[in-house]
């Protein structure tokens, strides 16, 4: 079995979908193959991202297989506190983000530039 994954996002938002194969697809092979599907699926899809469009024509015609939240039998959230691990409800309506926090958790997120170009650290 060979896995796969792509990557959509700007400098804020950030979004990766996995996809396997039985049968190994070079990764150049791969990579011409999902440019030409980006290409003429671009401007008319229906799904939340441009990735989640691209795995869907690669499954349908290609032999892969999107590995969407939707096919997930079970999601355990996993902390070093007793209290915040738990096993997540799959069958939450779509657009229902709300989460019950327990504990004492602390949640942050860090976002930083990032340019590759700049100035060595060394």
């Amino acid at each position: 079995m060979q896995f796969y994954e792509l990557h959509e996002g700007d400098a804020d938002l950030f979004f990766d979908v996995m996809l396997y194969r039985e049968e190994e697809m070079d990764a150049e092979e791969f990579f011409t193959t999902v440019q030409s599907i980006r290409r003429q699926v671009q401007d008319h899809y229906e799904t939340d991202s441009l990735i989640e469009a691209i795995a869907e024509e690669l499954e349908r015609n290609y032999g892969f297989v999107f590995v969407s939240d939707d096919r997930l039998t079970a999601a355990v959230n996993v902390s070093k506190i007793e209290d915040d691990n738990f096993l997540a409800d799959l069958d939450a309506e779509d657009g229902d983000d709300e989460v019950e926090v327990t504990g004492d958790a602390d949640y942050r997120g860090v976002y930083a530039d990032f340019d590759p170009d700049g100035p060595s650290l060394n």
